[in-house]
């Protein structure tokens, strides 16, 4: 089973490229050509983000660069994800491998999950992972 996503194409110019780069990589997002404007010293990025990863990200690209960046952010194409949202360790070379169980965040299974809870859909998640541990010990007076 494979999923797909919307992806954002986004245009900035600035001149504070690192933290840009940083930005998007915490979201997932990729870059697709930069190159230096004539003339000045500002740097225009070209980028690929997923919907999902870029509610938020104008705030937090002009909060890192001290409002030197303001995105453009438009809607470009459906990108397919090629992970299982249901993968689990089955053979016994995968077993070697990740264990019993993986610890690793699947990104198809994570929007996949925060799809299903916006619709009020069930999903894998306990409300109470250890009942025991919740308890309270002490005494009521």
């Amino acid at each position: 089973m494979s999923c797909v996503l919307p992806v954002l194409i986004g245009r900035c110019s600035n001149p504070a490229k690192g933290k840009l780069y940083a930005a998007l990589g915490r979201r997932g997002g990729r870059v697709v050509a930069g190159d230096l404007q004539g003339g000045s010293a500002s740097f225009r990025v070209r980028a690929l983000m997923p919907v999902a990863e870029s509610f938020k990200f104008a705030l937090e690209l002009r909060t890192h660069t001290s409002g030197l960046a303001a995105p453009q952010l438009l809607f470009s194409h459906w990108e397919v994800i090629d992970i299982d949202p249901f993968w689990r360790p089955r053979t016994e070379e995968e077993y070697l491998h990740w264990g019993e169980k993986w610890d690793g965040v699947n990104r198809a299974k994570a929007y996949m999950d925060s799809v299903r809870a916006r619709k009020g859909l069930s999903t894998d998640k306990h409300l109470v992972q250890h009942a025991e541990k919740q308890r309270t010990l002490s005494k009521n007076k």
